[in-house]
């Protein structure tokens, strides 16, 4: 009886394993660079941190378009992982203090729907696609915040 409990927890075990590895994920959101889309101070929830759905099919031939929702490793310091919004892909260009430049082949530019606490490509650049770790799709806690979280580019976002 304990033998065939234990087979049957390894086996379920590594499929969700599998599964929260290459199909999706729930990831928490801490930090308000990316509010009010996430983390909305004005929401009056308990809870400080928005939990995200994360989908990862998008990760198969680096599948992402302008406006995404992404979590990426921080490129200077990869243990560390990151949540902005996709603003510019390879090929585009982006104005910034040093004039106009492109974001280079394999590469694209992330930017924080709240600038003025956002530590973003403006700091570090653009980010290799290989380090995004998956799409944001759905904000599914707190019960008050569930939401889709959906495509688009904010104002004031320095792509031309």
């Amino acid at each position: 009886m304990i033998k065939n409990w234990l087979t049957k927890s390894m086996a379920l075990g590594l499929v969700g394993i599998t599964v929260t590895d290459r199909y999706a994920g729930v990831c928490p959101v801490r930090g308000s660079s990316m509010s009010p889309t996430l983390n909305n101070p004005a929401s009056n929830s308990s809870f400080s941190d928005d939990y995200v759905f994360l989908e990862k099919f998008c990760l198969d031939k680096y599948r992402f378009s302008h406006g995404d929702v992404v979590i990426f490793s921080n490129p200077t310091n990869f243990k560390e992982r990151c949540v902005k919004r996709i603003v510019a892909m390879e090929g585009d260009y982006i104005s910034d203090t040093s004039g106009a430049k492109k974001v280079p082949e394999g590469h694209c530019w992330v930017e924080g729907d709240n600038s003025a606490f956002s530590s973003d490509s403006r700091t570090y650049g653009p980010i290799p696609l290989g380090l995004i770790q998956g799409r944001v799709t759905h904000v599914i806690w707190p019960p008050e915040r569930i939401k889709k979280v959906g495509r688009q580019i904010p104002q004031n976002t320095f792509a031309v």
